[in-house]
């Protein structure tokens, strides 16, 4: 029997006042990618969205064979933006066979470049003021993990951050990119380095304990503080939680499931 590889349609929808023909060419240049992946892609998807102010977000998931990988991209027009996240997703592409290899043992290798988004010359994305409506709520359950595991997945998804359970001490914690190691992992109450699960990435071990907070402080003190994301404790639950601003300005929320 002959085998036949099947290549998947790219999904492609788009937010805001954006002529087809973009969409169009979003899906030619993410599925152009497929062969750069190391094994078979069953699903892809791209999202374009137009805010105004801030600008053009555009947005890449794929499933390689069952593993997500995604990037995200910000720029001031919708064309800049499919020409930066056809960039990014190769290099995620590209890279992803090191960081498979790193699951299997290896260090994960380290470029400082490759953790910062992709953002409209000039530096930040614009935020709205007293814009502070969470309008994304994200329930699940948080993988046991080690902190290479953690910073793995982080890589595959684009993400600032990542919330897991750091499987040594059964902590609810975050990894993000911060400090001379360009990697930081706070812990709902740090135990201390020695006691999490052996890791080899280069990382700085935040000695706070995250802030026991309600949503509605969380989002007070996110606001007032302006970082791009805050993790706290909600009061109820004592369970690590993730508030985070969009690109459009308003805020998401990461908890993890009952």
């Amino acid at each position: 029997m002959t085998g036949i590889k099947v290549t998947p349609d790219v999904q492609v929808t788009v937010r805001g006042d954006l002529p087809p023909v973009l969409a169009e060419r979003a899906g030619r240049k993410v599925k152009r990618l497929f062969g750069l992946a190391h094994r078979p892609v069953l699903a892809a998807s791209v999202r374009l969205s137009e805010y105004g102010n801030p600008p053009v977000v555009a947005q890449a998931n794929l499933d390689v064979s069952g593993r997500r990988l995604r990037a995200q991209v910000a720029a001031p027009t919708a064309e800049e933006a499919i020409d930066r996240l056809d960039a990014k997703l190769r290099r995620q592409l590209e890279r992803s066979v090191l960081h498979w290899e790193a699951r299997r043992g290896r260090r994960p290798g380290v470029d400082p470049d490759e953790w910062r988004h992709d953002l409209p010359a000039g530096g930040t994305v614009p935020w709205p003021e007293g814009v502070r409506e969470i309008v994304r709520h994200k329930s699940c359950s948080l993988a046991r993990s080690t902190v290479d595991d953690a910073f793995f997945e982080m890589h595959l998804l684009d993400y600032d951050f990542h919330l897991f359970t750091e499987s040594g001490t059964g902590q609810d914690s975050v990894l993000y990119h911060a400090g001379p190691t360009l990697h930081r992992l706070a812990q709902s109450t740090p135990p201390g380095p020695h006691r999490l699960s052996p890791f080899t990435l280069a990382v700085t071990v935040s000695g706070q304990p995250a802030p026991v907070l309600t949503t509605e402080d969380a989002v007070d003190r996110l606001g007032m503080l302006g970082l791009p994301f805050l993790f706290f404790l909600d009061l109820e639950r004592a369970r690590g939680n993730v508030l985070y601003r969009r690109y459009d300005g308003r805020y998401g929320l990461i908890t993890p499931a009952a």
